[in-house]
């Protein structure tokens, strides 16, 4: 595992924490996710939390129940209004919310922001997160890689969730992982499964690679949009650039 932002080894950054986002369909395991970074990673690192749901605090309680990290470092965000809405059109509420974490238990290694459950399209504004992750799940379908969106084709990475579930769905998660790579032009794609540790170490080494690639300045965030290619049934492949169609 790559070395620790806080190993004795490592030159001190005096910077912000990482701001890294998490977003993906309803039921994909946004929660789950986070609280196997912060189970994996809160020895570690310095960890907080901010969670969005449109008119509960529901996953803020469902992480704070499960003891991952203190519940103090768990703050909760009622946006009101479609999730995509407040972390990438408005995204006043969150940017306080992850600010105030700062000022409270700073010095912070990384601050979760998990969007509120959305479709394919959603992704975070880059003045609200430094990276992204994308999660889909195998129960949602083999085929929904193919579906297209910015968060699968340009999100820093995309996770392929609840791997150990592909059998019983007969989801061939090996071919979805594949046609995420194909999707996205070289960048990283992890197949997960909380149950499996082998890929739950993969994941936290991507985490504590991109904290290190931010304090050293060598990471930028990107905004994944506008809206990515996407494939048809038909063959017909449409990009929503300039309003261009390629056949």
């Amino acid at each position: 595992m790559p070395e620790s932002p806080h190993s004795p080894d490592s030159p001190h950054h005096a910077t912000r924490a990482l701001r890294l986002g998490i977003a993906g369909p309803v039921g994909t395991g946004k929660s789950s996710l986070i609280a196997t970074l912060c189970r994996t990673l809160a020895g570690r690192l310095e960890i907080g939390v901010v969670t969005n749901d449109i008119y509960t605090d529901e996953d803020a309680q469902m992480l704070r129940a499960a003891g991952v990290l203190d519940p103090a470092r768990i703050r909760a965000v009622e946006t009101g209004a479609c999730p995509h809405t407040a972390i990438r059109d408005d995204i006043t509420a969150n940017a306080i919310a992850v600010e105030d974490l700062e000022a409270d238990f700073a010095p912070l290694d990384l601050v979760l922001v998990e969007s509120g459950g959305d479709n394919l399209t959603a992704t975070f504004s880059p003045a609200l997160v430094d990276a992204q992750i994308f999660v889909l799940d195998v129960a949602g379908g083999g085929d929904v890689v193919r579906k297209g969106g910015p968060g699968i084709a340009r999100a820093d990475l995309l996770v392929v969730n609840k791997i150990d579930l592909a059998e019983h769905v007969e989801v061939d998660q090996e071919l979805m992982v594949e046609q995420g790579r194909d999707a996205r032009d070289g960048r990283p794609v992890l197949g997960l499964s909380r149950k499996r540790p082998e890929t739950v170490a993969a994941l936290a080494d991507w985490v504590v690679a991109m904290i290190a690639a931010h304090r050293d300045g060598t990471h930028h965030p990107v905004d994944p949009g506008p809206m990515a290619p996407h494939a048809h049934t038909d063959g017909t492949v449409h990009s929503h650039e300039h309003g261009a169609h390629t056949p």
